[in-house]
Order: C-alpha cells, then sequence, then structure tokens
C-alpha cells in the first residue's frame, strides 16, 4: 500500500468583460474563445456568445467550475495559462453556409499570476498579440481563485457567490443540470481530468 492521497478543491472563474481597440469589420460577429487545460495534456475550448461588429463589444459573461482532484493535479492546475482568442465570423453566406472564425488576436494569462495575487483575484486589460493589422486589441478579464472555506464564507454573507453555483457545477462526479451544453461538457472533463 502506497501513502494516501491528499485530495483538495478549487473554485475558478473566468469573466470576459470587454474588448478595445478592435479593428471595425463589417457585417460579422465577434467572441471570445479561449482554452482550459483539463489535464492529461487535454484542453477544453469555450466561446463567449456572438456579439455584432457593430456594437461595443461588452459580453460581461462569467464560467466557473469546481475543481476536484489530488494534492498534486491542483498544484498542476495553478501552473498552467489561459488562452484567450478574440474571433471574428463573417455572417454573409459563402455558398450558402456560413464559415469559420477568424482570429484577430491572442494572448495567454497563467493561473499562477492569480494564485499569488491579493485574494487571488485579478481584473485587468490585456494585450492581444495582433494576427492581423497593426492595431493591437485589448481584452479586460477578470480571474478568480477560491479554496472551500472562502467560497462557503462567502455563500453564507452573499446568498451565493454568482449566478453559477446554483446552476452549474461539479461535485461528487455530477453536474448540474441547468448550465448549456459546452459547459457540461467542459465541467464533466475537468471533473473526470482529476
Amino acid at each position: 500500500m502506497g501513502a494516501p492521497h491528499l485530495f483538495s478543491s478549487l473554485s475558478c472563474e473566468l469573466r470576459i468583460i470587454q474588448a478595445k481597440n478592435v479593428e471595425s469589420k463589417s457585417k460579422g460577429s465577434f467572441f471570445v474563445r479561449y482554452y482550459l487545460s483539463a489535464g492529461n495534456n487535454k484542453t477544453i475550448q469555450l466561446n463567449t456568445r456572438e456579439i455584432s461588429s457593430k456594437s461595443d463589444l461588452s459580453w460581461n459573461e462569467s464560467f466557473s467550475l469546481d475543481c476536484h482532484g489530488s494534492q498534486d493535479s491542483m498544484d498542476n492546475l495553478k501552473q498552467q495559462n489561459v488562452v484567450f482568442e478574440l474571433r471574428w465570423r463573417n455572417i454573409v453566406p459563402v455558398l450558402g453556409k456560413i464559415g469559420g472564425s477568424q482570429l484577430l488576436g491572442r494572448t495567454e494569462i497563467p493561473w499562477k499570476q492569480v494564485s499569488e495575487s491579493p485574494n487571488m483575484e485579478i481584473e485587468k486589460w490585456v494585450t492581444m498579440v495582433s494576427t492581423k493589422g497593426h492595431v493591437l486589441p485589448k481584452l479586460q478579464v477578470g480571474m478568480r481563485i477560491q479554496v472551500p472555506a472562502t467560497v462557503e464564507m462567502e455563500r453564507r454573507t452573499r446568498g451565493k457567490v454568482n449566478k453559477w453555483d446554483d446552476q452549474c457545477g461539479c461535485k461528487d462526479g455530477h453536474c448540474y443540470s441547468s448550465c448549456g451544453d459546452y459547459e457540461i461538457f467542459a465541467l464533466a472533463a475537468v471533473s473526470e481530468a482529476f
């Protein structure tokens, strides 16, 4: 028999707030695609909703999940980066189909930066590496890590941490059902990885 495994959990939250310095595009939509590590060299891809290129490029969307696993897997998660991509999709059909999306800018934020920040929370503007043109798009994001005692204390004092707490998440191998399909897939994949 080996040494007992120590298990740990974290609550991780990502917020995609808004973008600026984006070259205007006609007849299309913008969205942010982001990638999370799911362990075992797997990643999860999530997209924000698409918004018109004529809008103010404000999403203000949150995604949170509870991560459960061994202490080693939690430490590994903290060493990973979240990759953010600003993308544009032409909504004018070509040959009767709407095509794929075009990458406009990309950036990464390490979870370690969040875990080492005051209150394990950051909100900041990040300059993206532009793939086209000379304008460098900027993306405002928020990231937060909480340990279970902090989450429970905050639930008692505020009612609930955020809109995802009672609607979307995984615990003890079960995912709550009012998440979108892609969110359930992402949460299930993360839970299986740990």
